[in-house]
């Protein structure tokens, strides 16, 4: 006789989710299903018919966890729609912003994870690693991009403003100096993952990998023609229960993909292993890649040059694209810019990429393992949903489901 356990709301997460697992009679997971149940965000909405500039200063406000890659997504389908080539120098501050802002959101999730592989004598350790590392991140991100959590100087066209001589060199020898805190870190994150106890082949999927740069990222990665949406209704069994789910189900030729760490790793490094441990392994050893890049990066920076193309801001209608690598999986917003306004907008966040491949990835494993699967992908289940119910007549607040941090 099966049974079915139920886990809402999910934890470690931000914003809210469900999973349901059906167990037979010697306590295998047979089904999973694992969505999210936040109300619907309504960001897109709120841009449409705005003048584009006012895309990402509303978009980076999508995720408080991940608000850098949702700015950079943003003013990159706008700076296609409107067939702007930014700076050199532009391009390598907005890589360095990436770089050091994911640094700092991966040293975030190994704090989140530390309670399950960190054991109690190098708590201490591992933490203040952590607190180390996104200090340091965290600066750079301000000092490029004007803020760390609603950075203000990126912009459609380039970058505000360029780093000054000094300022680079600062950043610099912080930089520099984090090399052995970082190494030490991922070595000793790497071997507490490595140690622990986790059934092997725990969380292996076999969705094809997506993924569009190693850092950074490449809109020709990303082909529309290959891309389609599904409401999760018509991809759950039982229709009922995919009415709950608030996001919409991407695929691409066709098919659920895995996005993130282990994508990345996958498709440009050769990293073939797969499951929860491979997630963690991949995302310690990206950490050294993020800092390896921003110390390269400001090494190179010409700081006397322009950081800001001209640009005609009246747009063509052309539907721009702009690909984003964030810390858990490829950002893909798209944008129409028409007579100055934006006429369309969408994000494909990384969690909907990463939605669809949870419930599979629990069959077949005893149900107290449930959680840790969902652990291993995507902390961001909702990636912060906006929503307020406003008065017609009067304008007051009626209800507010704005998700904090």
């Amino acid at each position: 006789m099966s049974d079915k356990i139920v886990i809402s709301p999910t934890s470690r997460q931000e914003g809210h989710a469900e999973l349901v697992m059906e167990i037979d009679d010697e306590g295998i997971v047979t089904k999973g299903r694992y969505f999210s149940i936040t109300p619907v965000r309504g960001l897109e909405k709120m841009v449409t018919g705005k003048a584009p500039e006012s895309a990402p200063v509303l978009c980076q406000r999508i995720c408080g966890v991940c608000p850098v890659p949702h700015t950079m997504a943003s003013v990159e389908a706008m700076d296609d729609s409107l067939d702007i080539e930014i700076p050199k120098a532009a391009a390598l501050l907005r890589e360095l912003t990436i770089a050091s802002s994911n640094l700092n959101s991966h040293a975030i999730h190994h704090f989140l994870v530390a309670p399950d592989f960190v054991p109690e004598d190098l708590f201490k350790t591992a933490v203040d690693s952590v607190g180390t590392i996104r200090k340091t991140a965290q600066y750079v991100v301000d000092m490029v991009a004007g803020e760390g959590i609603h950075p203000s100087d990126i912009r459609i066209g380039g970058m505000a403003r360029n780093l000054s001589e000094l300022a680079r060199k600062k950043l610099y020898t912080r930089m520099k100096a984090l090399v052995p805190v970082v190494d030490n870190h991922v070595e000793l994150m790497t071997n507490l993952i490595l140690e622990k106890d986790i059934p092997e082949g725990l969380g292996a999927i076999t969705a094809p990998v997506f993924a569009s740069d190693v850092i950074y990222g490449k809109r020709e990665f990303f082909d529309l023609d290959r891309f389609t949406e599904i409401v999760p209704e018509l991809w759950y069994d039982d229709p009922e229960i995919g009415k709950r789910a608030c996001t919409t189900v991407p695929l691409y030729d066709g098919l659920a993909v895995e996005t993130g760490p282990r994508a990345r790793l996958d498709k440009f490094q050769g990293y073939k292993e797969k499951g929860v441990v491979a997630q963690h392994l991949a995302r310690a050893r990206e950490m050294k890649t993020y800092l390896s890049r921003a110390i390269a990066i400001l090494d190179e920076l010409d700081t006397a040059a322009n950081t800001l193309a001209d640009f005609d801001p009246r747009g063509t209608n052309k539907l721009g694209i702009g690909v984003v690598e964030a810390p858990r999986g490829t950002d893909i917003h798209m944008a129409q810019v028409k007579d100055g306004k934006t006429a369309f907008y969408s994000a494909l966040v990384p969690t909907t990429w990463n939605i669809p491949t949870m419930g599979p990835a629990t069959e077949g494993f005893h149900h107290e393992w449930g959680p840790h699967v969902i652990r291993a992908y995507d902390p961001c289940l909702s990636c912060a949903t906006h929503v307020m119910v406003v008065d017609d007549e009067d304008g007051s607040v009626v209800k507010n489901e704005m998700v904090r941090i």
